[in-house]
């Protein structure tokens, strides 16, 4: 674990030059394609509002912003999952009796919850989770720049798209059970990564606290989420027309095995 630490401050200092106050670097590709590489977070606090003048100044030069999927419209591919057997039938006692703990701290019905799949379970305890911290999706950087690209009439490019997706989620193994483990074993962890990538955005230099930052994947998992995601827009980027371009993806995407900025280099 030690050695991780290691190898992800070591990335994360090549990653964000020390000129930029919020986690971001510049690509430049062959073809003449610029790419200003942003390490989003999807929910943000109040005070992560209005986005830092820098960057506001690099997407309005900017051809194109590009960001894993457009979702400043209001329809979720996500409402409709189709219905499971009940939780108690598909986890373990332990599991179960964790998420239930975790619906009574929180608020949530486990009635709404049981005959959803492991996976959006996961994602609908994780969001309330960071509901909980005071983190709403109005204030993620990847919406206000969604916001901005718009008032602006600067095109915008999904690498996914919300429906794509959906569709990544509903393939997993049995259901997403492991994503569903994984948030039940780092839940703690989890809190203190989201408030450590909130503090790239306000007050701290991105880097300093990368000791704080373990892998909350399990190996397969980290597979399918991260490292074939990064893969695909590696590819979709190098294919981008020539011009200079804002690219907003998810943070835990620029830092260890398989990072994207690696990828891109490379």
């Amino acid at each position: 674990m030690a050695q991780f630490f290691n190898q992800a401050f070591s990335w994360l200092r090549r990653l964000f030059p020390v000129e930029y106050s919020y986690p971001a670097m510049d690509i430049r590709l062959p073809g003449n394609r610029s790419l200003h590489l942003v390490g989003s977070i999807h929910m943000g606090t109040q005070d992560m509002q209005p986005l830092p003048a820098l960057l506001l100044r690099r997407l309005q030069k900017a051809d194109a912003l590009i960001v894993e999927a457009d979702i400043s419209g209001t329809e979720s591919p996500f409402s409709m999952s189709g219905e499971f057997p009940p939780l108690a039938e598909r986890l373990t006692e332990s599991e179960y009796l964790h998420v239930e703990r975790l619906c009574e701290e929180l608020g949530v019905s486990m009635w709404t919850l049981n005959p959803l799949p492991a996976w959006q379970v996961a994602l609908m305890l994780q969001a309330t989770q960071a509901q909980r911290l005071g983190l709403r999706g109005d204030y993620g950087i990847d919406y206000q720049l969604l916001q901005s690209a718009k008032q602006q009439n600067t095109p915008v490019i999904e690498l996914e798209g919300p429906q794509e997706q959906f569709e990544l989620l509903q393939q997993l193994p049995d259901g997403g059970r492991t994503l569903l483990e994984d948030t039940l074993t780092h839940w703690h962890t989890n809190a203190r990564l989201l408030q450590t990538m909130i503090s790239w955005w306000l007050d701290a230099k991105p880097g300093l606290a990368i000791e704080q930052l373990p892998n909350t994947f399990s190996n397969d998992l980290y597979d399918v989420l991260m490292n074939q995601r990064n893969l695909r827009w590696k590819k979709q980027l190098s294919e981008l027309p020539p011009g200079n371009y804002v690219v907003a993806v998810g943070a835990l995407h620029l830092y260890g095995e398989g990072n994207l900025p690696e990828l891109l280099k490379g």
